[in-house]
């Protein structure tokens, strides 16, 4: 019944209740129908104007972004065959996400209750066990975040050299550093909670560059064209509306209230804008973290993400600025931090 409300909508906008009743074929009740309306609503799928009976419901301009999306069906066809918005979309940030809540109450009561027993649980906890905890993270993290950008180093080999500065025999050199710079990210930014916000630009370019140090990467907002394997979607090739894109970001980043959507944007928009020559990604999730450390919120790791579904959320969004199969990633892996970590 969802999809075809949905379906009917969308030829017959500002339709009442009872008009979307008699205008779509189903056996159930119209109790069952003004149930889906307000589901519909709390997901951002559609809108509502007036009151009582008066009330008409239409398609929501943030529609494509909460549609739900089979990856499986979407990447059944090739790079050249899916239809997609090839070009930065300039509105996403301050027409689209600025004006929405990402998270439905439902979800937002599930991350608070989960935030909750984070903290109980970090109160029981000595500082020296707390310490532990973050570095097995930390660990977790490096190797995982690497491993999405192609990194071969297993967890065990990961661990071994974060802790004891011993190099996997056959991996290369860079594979090492890249490891290494996640762990001297993440210190960082758990060493210094509160330097992250205010976000601004600088600070981003102060992680990606520990990020990329030694790995023949060049610092700061990018001056020329790159381009995303995998997909027809181009970033902004311009340094300034680049760097506008990015300070755009973190006003909205620093204005949002809810703390999940201030990382789940910042895991997004960074990636999107793209605004360095390499290591975006890798950017993006650590300072994502370091907004939920700054703010006494569980870090995440996303150890068990597989790393070509991290990749196909996020080209979905790149190519339909649809939220819904990265944000389902953010939420497992809270969590999964939550009740695998302190």
């Amino acid at each position: 019944m969802k999809d075809e409300i949905i379906k009917y909508l969308q030829n017959n906008p500002k339709n009442s209740s009872s008009e979307i009743f008699n205008g779509i074929e189903t056996s159930k009740s119209f109790a069952t129908l003004k149930r889906i309306l307000q589901k519909l609503l709390s997901e951002n799928l559609i809108i509502s104007e007036g009151k009582g009976k008066s009330t008409k419901y239409s398609i929501s301009p943030f529609y494509k972004v909460f549609q739900k999306v089979d990856t499986k069906e979407y990447f059944k066809e090739e790079i050249d065959e899916r239809i997609i918005n090839k070009h930065f979309n300039i509105s996403l940030i301050s027409d689209i996400l600025s004006k929405v809540n990402l998270f439905t109450k439902q979800e937002n009561d599930k991350l608070s209750e989960l935030q909750k027993i984070y903290s109980q649980n970090i109160n029981e906890l000595s500082q020296l066990e707390y310490r532990k905890e973050l570095e097995r993270l930390a660990i977790d993290l490096s190797w995982k975040s690497s491993q999405i950008e192609g990194n071969t180093y297993s967890l065990l080999e990961t661990e071994r050299l974060l802790k004891e500065k011993k190099t996997a025999s056959g991996k290369t050199k860079e594979e090492a550093i890249m490891l290494l710079n996640h762990k001297e990210a993440l210190d960082f930014i758990i060493e210094t909670p509160d330097y992250f916000f205010p976000l601004t630009v600088g600070k981003i370019e102060d992680i990606h560059s520990i990020l990329i140090k030694e790995l023949g990467v060049d610092k700061n907002v990018r001056k020329r064209r790159v381009g995303i394997s995998g997909t027809n979607y181009s970033p902004l090739d311009n340094e300034f509306q680049i760097k506008e894109s990015l300070s755009a970001m973190c006003k909205l980043v620093n204005r949002k209230e809810n703390v999940f959507e201030k990382a789940l944007l910042t895991l997004v928009l960074i990636a999107y804008i793209q605004p360095f020559v390499d290591g975006n990604k890798r950017t993006s999730r650590i300072v994502s973290n370091a907004v939920m450390i700054n703010y006494k919120h569980c870090p995440i790791s996303f150890r068990t993400v597989e790393s070509v579904e991290y990749k196909k959320a996020m080209l979905l969004f790149y190519e339909q600025n649809n939220i819904t199969v990265i944000k389902e990633i953010f939420l497992n892996q809270f969590e999964f931090a939550v009740t695998t970590y302190f």
